[in-house]
């Protein structure tokens, strides 16, 4: 199949790497081949799915700025069909050594193009900002899903990516499409996430994905474990969320269902 997916969105703390972690993990359960490649120096995309950090092993950064094959960096997980590409802090400087390469937006659409068909799905966990990173990830993605945690600033933040959706889409990648967006962090038992959730349904109508992933202790608790949550706490909330998720993404795929942006 060979697709993939980037999970963005400029504001921080919205359920980013923990959707692309688990989303991965959860189609991994499914049968389906995934790499996960951590875009966000933060490297948190790595340590939540079991990647120690090291000093000594390759990440991200080597592949984009060194050429290094992709083939050559991943790493894998306690789940046999779940590789990592690991990021650390030195993929920050990335954004600067590229800053005046030729074709710097493409270069990670570049080191993926290879390997892509050896899996059925490659997940982007693109950092929290609209910076040379993320643009790499949207660049190289077919598809964009977006988490929104359930409160005020939601649409705000929604439409802020959209017009850089639309400015990419007309510069670099023409053939990028919407996923989904995403609800997270939804609590049912406050008036604002429900008012939230519906504002965002009434607004974008079918963009918004069917599965809503709840606040969850058990869901919060796992990366400090270094386990997907469906290796931490498989009868979680979290874990019937994210697994609920990738089903209704496999379903799409299967009916050929594309969103608009």
């Amino acid at each position: 199949m060979g697709k993939i997916i980037a999970i963005a969105n400029q504001k921080g703390g919205v359920g980013k790497t923990t959707t692309a972690v688990n989303l991965a993990a959860s189609l991994a359960v499914r049968e389906k081949k995934v790499l996960l490649v951590d875009a966000d120096p933060q490297g948190n995309a790595s340590s939540g799915s079991g990647v120690e950090r090291s000093r000594t092993r390759k990440t991200l950064y080597d592949a984009m700025v060194r050429g290094e094959s992709l083939s050559n960096i991943r790493v894998p997980t306690e789940l046999p069909l779940f590789w990592v590409i690991p990021a650390d802090k030195q993929l920050a400087g990335a954004e600067i050594e590229l800053v005046n390469e030729e074709r710097r937006e493409y270069r990670l659409k570049e080191v993926l193009e290879p390997i892509r068909y050896d899996y059925d799905f490659i997940i982007i966990d693109c950092p929290p900002s609209l910076g040379l990173l993320t643009v790499n990830g949207l660049t190289a993605a077919d598809t964009l899903l977006v988490p929104i945690q359930c409160e005020y600033f939601a649409l705000e933040g929604v439409t802020e990516l959209f017009d850089t959706l639309a400015h990419l889409r007309r510069l670099l990648n023409p053939q990028l499409s919407i996923e989904g967006l995403l609800l997270t962090m939804y609590d049912e038992r406050t008036n604002l996430s429900s008012a939230v959730a519906k504002d965002l349904r009434d607004f974008y109508g079918a963009q918004v994905l069917q599965t809503v992933i709840p606040r969850n202790v058990r869901l919060a608790e796992a990366p400090s474990y270094g386990k997907p949550i469906i290796l931490y706490d498989i009868r979680s909330k979290g874990a019937e969320s994210y697994m609920t998720l990738a089903k209704e993404i496999l379903n799409n795929e299967q009916t050929g269902f594309r969103k608009g942006a």
